[in-house]
């Protein structure tokens, strides 16, 4: 079975942005070196979700950044590879589509990621999007998680452990970048489903 992997920046306090939504730490500490290993990472990787603001601030800056000479080399290999991977955005509202290999998705997440994962191919994978991480952690359906902690603390925002989420955690790697970010992955361990019994 394909593995599901969520990838995500975080603050050492646990926020996936700011109050606002706001990412400017992020942009602050990000660095070629980790364009490099996400790179790496996108490698074991055939299909990419998204939530649809996540997907729509992705698409605005990824689908234009093929033709942008100012990048460096390891950013332009991922801007190709985000451009070629196939995408899946959940969203009841979205009507316009304009990132290449974009499929819509309405409905029951659980009922559509499922079979997903089922299916022959390679991982996924899954950028930012809470809302969409939220629903799918609380289905347990997500298998491993790539937090990428960012040296910084916002004491307010938007988090990405929520009260009704419980979650067993094993290491499994870790990277220190040179910038002060340290990427940890971890394995979600499964709940036990409750048996049926049938009287």
């Amino acid at each position: 079975m394909r593995k599901l992997i969520v990838s995500m920046n975080v603050t050492l306090d646990g926020f996936m942005s700011g109050p606002q939504c706001e990412l400017d730490w992020h942009f602050t500490f990000w660095s070629s070196e980790m364009s490099e290993a996400l790179c790496c990472q996108l490698s074991g990787v055939d299909t990419l979700l998204f939530g649809r603001i996540t997907y729509q601030a992705m698409a605005h800056y990824w689908s234009s950044k093929l033709d942008d000479h100012s990048l460096e080399r390891e950013e332009i290999a991922f801007a190709y590879k985000m451009n070629e991977l196939a995408k899946i955005v959940f969203s009841n509202t979205l009507t316009e589509i304009n990132w290449k290999g974009t499929t819509v998705i309405k409905g029951d997440v659980a009922q559509m990621i499922t079979p997903l994962k089922c299916s022959a191919g390679k991982n996924i994978m899954v950028y930012g999007s809470g809302q969409l991480v939220g629903a799918l952690m609380q289905a347990n359906l997500v298998d491993e998680l790539q937090l990428w902690m960012h040296p910084v603390a916002l004491s307010n925002g938007m988090p990405l452990f929520k009260n009704e989420v419980q979650l067993s955690l094993k290491l499994v790697d870790s990277t220190v970048f040179r910038s002060g970010v340290v990427l940890l992955c971890y394995h979600i361990e499964k709940k036990k489903q409750p048996e049926n019994y049938n009287l």
